[in-house]
């Protein structure tokens, strides 16, 4: 099977930011899966050069737009490289071939009749390359896109029979459900679409930045409009018109954009490529777009991310997962460090790190790194392969937040059978085959992770592969959910490690972390106690919990916290600490908790415990 996945070209008029990584690293994951699956795949992306703010940008520069360009599209392609993005072809439209093919297009549409020649008068906005009407412009005659001031212009122009394909376009949709992802995007599509379509302008005079119409025309006044020039590149990529070395490839499976120029990909480009009497593509999918502490990126306020800022904080591979797993598609997302913070030490580091790390730790110990599967756990394998096949739905919806949450409950529930079932315990009351096949099915679970993670996180899924003494390739995809009964492993180095914020000062972390505000009523929710420890001791097979029984006065209560590193169990014995009582209750380690003990910690990682200053009743009430 082909399958064909494109970017949008991104607009050289300024520097890349966190959005255009996005987009492309959401390309990048399909591509990688495409090729898991045994795809032969063709992964495009580009820069689109020509226009009117092309133009103007490189006169305030004092280049020629050519040069301009030529400098601008280059750091784009430089990004990419070190995103270690996988496309097949970066493409320019200033590129001859590119620029060859568009001519062959306007003339091919101009002889079927569907581009004529006529005068345009209207509200035209140079951010969003295209005409408004009266009607749809904001106050002071804005455009409705960007709000930015629209022009009056008036010139000769060439023009394409847009209205000529509603009713077929109308039927596109219609008939194929996922053409447009999501759904409220194409439903937004089609609401517009049935307001009526008018023909488009299709060429310009005002300026000369562009590709010139056909010398056939005779009209060399003209150059070709931004958005018949620029969605052309879908097609100029793969030899239209020319040696149609790559037309196998087309119709495109997935083509991805940013909201704000889903209408000239959900409606433009399908009647362009009606008129070119070529197959739609099978599914255009729109993303929304990028906040950053809950603010709209800005030059003016100072916000925008670099991409590359990120990455070289935090890692490539940790900027990969937090961008696809933070932003449901289609929806807004929102950039903060702190949450990507909190992701990579809750999930990389602890659930899928840890994991590998301890469950390896205990192959070694018990087994020399053999283990071998015999029996049971089917419940919770199935369970696994159920997340893993909600997984792959995932993905193939463009539900990329869903594709990695999925994995993690996969994961989850492999943390969760070394706490249920103790391997140390199951090893001392003579288990051993038992054991074996627990830890044989935390490494089918940690295998099917790193297949399925190996898209959005490479290397770091190449290095468990390795551990596990497997391979990441279409065989081992295809063979997923037979269950493999032996593992020869290998010691493995710390996938992830902790990562922190990097503040100046602690002003700037007060400025930094924006704490939420509650009211007195959530407060009163919440039941504090004071309790005295009447035992304590040490969780075996843990290093950080200590099991506590509490006296509150009218009852007894067992409680798990993780301080051991910080207290010795004797030593809590008779003391007074402060229990937040109304928890709900949960097992920790085959355990029993009916609360939380409450500490402070402070900067220096040291940890303290809250106790009152003077003794109080047990059962005391803190409020």
């Amino acid at each position: 099977m082909k399958t064909y996945i494109t970017t949008p070209i991104y607009y050289v008029n300024d520097k890349a930011h966190i959005g255009h990584a996005y987009t492309t690293i959401i390309a990048d994951t399909l591509a990688r899966f495409a090729r898991l699956k045994g795809d032969e795949t063709f992964f495009l992306t580009g820069t689109d050069e020509h226009g009117q703010k092309i133009e103007e940008s490189a006169i305030k520069n004092n280049e020629s737009p050519k040069a301009y360009a030529d400098k601008v599209s280059k750091s784009f392609k430089d990004l990419w490289a070190e995103l270690e993005i996988s496309n097949d072809y970066f493409i320019r439209t200033t590129d001859e071939n590119h620029k060859n093919c568009v001519r062959k297009i306007f003339l091919k549409m101009y002889e079927k009749g569907d581009i004529y020649k006529d005068e345009y008068e209207g509200h035209y906005c140079v951010s969003c390359e295209t005409f408004h009407t009266k009607t749809q412009l904001l106050d002071n005659d804005k455009c409705p896109d960007c709000k930015k001031p629209t022009r009056i212009l008036k010139e000769e122009s060439y023009f394409f029979r847009l209205s000529k394909y509603q009713d077929r376009l109308l039927k596109w949709y219609e008939d194929n459900p996922t053409c447009i992802m999501p759904a409220s995007k194409k439903n937004e599509v089609i609401a517009f679409v049935k307001q009526g379509l008018r023909d488009l302008s299709v060429t310009r005079t005002s300026f000369s930045w562009g590709i010139k119409i056909p010398d056939e025309l005779n009209d060399s006044k003209h150059i070709v409009y931004v958005w018949l020039d620029a969605l052309s590149n879908y097609l100029s990529a793969l030899g239209y018109l020319d040696n149609d070395e790559k037309m196998s490839f087309w119709p495109a499976n997935i083509q991805l954009v940013g909201k704000d120029i889903l209408k000239f990909h959900a409606i433009y480009w399908p009647c362009f490529l009606m008129s070119l009497d070529l197959e739609l593509p099978k599914m255009i999918g729109a993303h929304g777009w990028w906040t950053v502490e809950g603010e709209k990126m800005s030059k003016s306020v100072g916000n925008v991310i670099n991409p590359i800022d990120v990455k070289n904080e935090f890692g490539n591979e940790p900027l990969r997962y937090f961008l696809l797993s933070q932003m449901p598609f289609g929806n807004d997302g929102d950039f903060s460090k702190l949450a990507m913070v909190n992701k990579i030490n809750a999930e990389l580091v602890n659930e899928l790190g840890n994991l590998l790390s301890r469950s390896i730790s205990m192959a070694k110990k018990y087994f020399d790194l053999k283990v071998e599967f015999e029996s049971g756990f089917s419940e919770e394998l199935n369970k696994a392969n159920e997340y893993f096949k909600a997984s792959i739905n995932a993905i193939n919806e463009l539900r990329m937040n869903e594709y990695i949450s999925e994995i993690m409950k996969a994961l989850s529930i492999a943390n969760a059978m070394v706490s249920k079932y103790e391997p140390w315990t199951m090893m001392k009351n003579n288990e051993s085959k038992q054991t074996q096949s627990l830890l044989a099915v935390i490494f089918n679970i940690l295998k099917n992770a790193s297949i399925l993670l190996s898209p959005v996180m490479p290397k770091a899924s190449a290095k468990i592969a390795n551990a596990l003494g497997v391979n990441i390739d279409t065989k081992t995809y295809n063979d997923m959910f037979n269950l493999q009964k032996e593992f020869n492993l290998k010691e493995c180095e710390h996938l992830f490690s902790r990562v922190e914020l990097k503040v100046e000062s602690k002003e700037e972390v007060k400025e930094e972390i924006k704490e939420p505000k509650i009211k007195i009523d959530d407060f009163a929710k919440i039941k504090m106690q004071v309790a005295t420890v009447l035992e304590c001791e040490n969780v075996e097979g843990s290093e950080k919990l200590l099991k506590f029984q509490l006296d509150l006065g009218t009852e007894k209560r067992q409680v798990l916290s993780g301080i051991a590193k910080y207290y010795n169990a004797k030593d809590l014995v008779g003391k007074q600490i402060i229990l937040l009582a109304n928890l709900e209750s949960r097992k920790v380690f085959k355990h029993l908790s009916e609360g939380m003990i409450l500490s402070a910690k402070n900067s220096d990682e040291s940890l303290v415990l809250l106790t009152p200053l003077t003794k109080c009743e047990n059962g005391a009430v803190i409020g």
